[in-house]
């Protein structure tokens, strides 16, 4: 009967008759129907949508994972990093976990310059230069903080002291050897303007180092003397930073198209950023609280290093330290060098040190006071000296405005001499820890 009725409707349209309305439950079945496979449909293609979500973050995540670790050719050494953890968890021994933290300090502190690039082409020139300013001795400053907060004065100093010395005569002079043997044929030119402002700002800084040390030799050892050198270099250190503010403003403010490189031509382009703001961000808060645990791993392991190495720790705290936190600076001036940019590579190595001199020191000063810890700016005589050996022997090789590789030769050589000074330079193990809190009037 079905079959026959079908037929007959088949034939009234063909005949242009029209059907009658069909019955309700045919039209509710054939709406549940559809609504059903609409929903299958919709579930699909959610379930399709997330899976793609979830394919692209993840996508996204690895391409910043290879730009990020795997950019640099201190990738090889970003497996010391865990090394360093399992060391401190498993008990290895505390002359493994200094070996391993110091290892890892190197990448770190190579990718962290990195990533401070990368927020810099989104912020801008002025607030890039200020972010530059405040992470790029990031390992240097973590480092000092440690040491302060541990009563470890004089690893504090020396790997202060290290860093300045580091920038001034290893990163420059092997920069100016570089530059100089790859640009033979070409004249080195630079702005002689920046290089005497930061000559300037550290031969202030120089000065307040010595004016404690000459203090303490013209009066004599004693009580008061003990409290006045430590009130003239907490008053120094407000002068300080208060110079390094006005340096800031004068290099991003007023004057700092003197401290912008010139590129002739069309010869580079404009920088661009290879990832994006908030994964360079993310990256840098990462492996800047990375960077504070091995930093603490150093710290607390450096006189046991130095025991089982039988290297002294004013050696490892003035040489190796340095050498580790100023990787990134080293490597970027090397390669500014080699292209004939005098003035970046200038201001990577000058900038650097007259930070540390003018900034971090200072900074470690007060936050003893607050600590109440005796931090002052008393280096005692070999190091200031070295110091201020260095500085001079600097302001004279940036004199004149011209480079050659046998600058960079004379101060590299010093920097040797002065390492071998400190290779043999041992302190009483009883000395290394000799901040204990200061009570007095002025240390409240």
């Amino acid at each position: 009967m079905e079959d026959s009725r079908s037929l007959h409707e088949v034939s009234d349209l063909e005949n242009g008759h029209v059907l009658p309305n069909p019955p309700k439950e045919t039209l509710n079945g054939s709406r549940s129907l559809q609504n059903v496979s609409s929903s299958i449909m919709r579930k699909k293609s959610d379930a399709v949508l997330v899976s793609s979500v979830r394919f692209q973050i993840l996508r996204h995540f690895l391409a910043n994972l290879q730009l990020v670790i795997l950019g640099t050719k201190l990738a090889v050494l970003f497996p010391a990093i865990p090394l360093a953890i399992a060391a401190d968890f498993y008990k290895f021994g505390r002359p493994w976990l200094f070996a391993f933290s110091f290892v890892g300090l190197a990448p770190l502190a190579e990718r962290v310059s990195f990533l401070t690039e990368q927020i810099a082409c989104f912020t801008g020139p002025t607030v890039g230069g200020l972010l530059n300013a405040t992470c790029g001795n990031a390992t240097e400053l973590i480092i000092a903080l440690f040491a302060l907060y541990q009563n470890k004065i004089h690893v504090l100093k020396y790997s202060l002291l290290g860093s300045i010395l580091s920038n001034l005569l290893l990163v420059l002079g092997t920069s100016l050897i570089c530059g100089g043997l790859a640009n033979l044929k070409k004249e080195q030119r630079y702005d002689r303007e920046q290089a005497d402002v930061n000559s300037l700002l550290l031969l202030m800084g120089l000065l307040c180092h010595m004016l404690p040390l000459m203090f303490r030799y013209a009066t004599g050892e004693g009580p008061d003397t003990f409290y006045h050198t430590l009130e003239l270099s907490r008053a120094s250190s407000i002068i300080m930073l208060i110079a390094y503010a006005a340096y800031i403003f004068f290099q991003l403010k007023t004057h700092r198209q003197s401290f912008e490189p010139q590129e002739e031509g069309n010869e580079e382009e404009e920088e661009k950023a290879v990832i994006g703001f908030w994964s360079a961000f993310s990256w840098l808060v990462g492996m800047t609280m990375i960077i504070t645990l091995l930093s603490e791993y150093v710290v607390g392991t450096i006189e046991a290093a130095s025991d089982s190495s039988g290297v002294s720790v004013s050696f490892i705290s003035i040489i190796l330290l340095p050498i580790v936190g100023n990787a990134a600076e080293h490597a970027g001036s090397i390669i500014f060098a080699f292209k004939n940019k005098l003035d970046i590579s200038l201001g990577v190595a000058l900038g650097s040190a007259t930070q540390i001199s003018m900034f971090v020191i200072p900074l470690s000063v007060l936050v003893g006071w607050i600590m109440h810890v005796r931090m002052d700016l008393d280096f005692s005589l070999l190091e200031t000296g070295s110091l201020g050996f260095a500085i001079i022997i600097t302001a004279f090789t940036l004199q004149d405005g011209t480079s050659h590789y046998m600058k960079g030769v004379v101060l590299f050589l010093c920097y040797i001499v002065i390492a071998a000074c400190f290779w043999v330079h041992k302190i009483p193990q009883n000395q290394i820890t000799v901040g204990k809190p200061f009570t007095g009037v002025f240390a409240s």
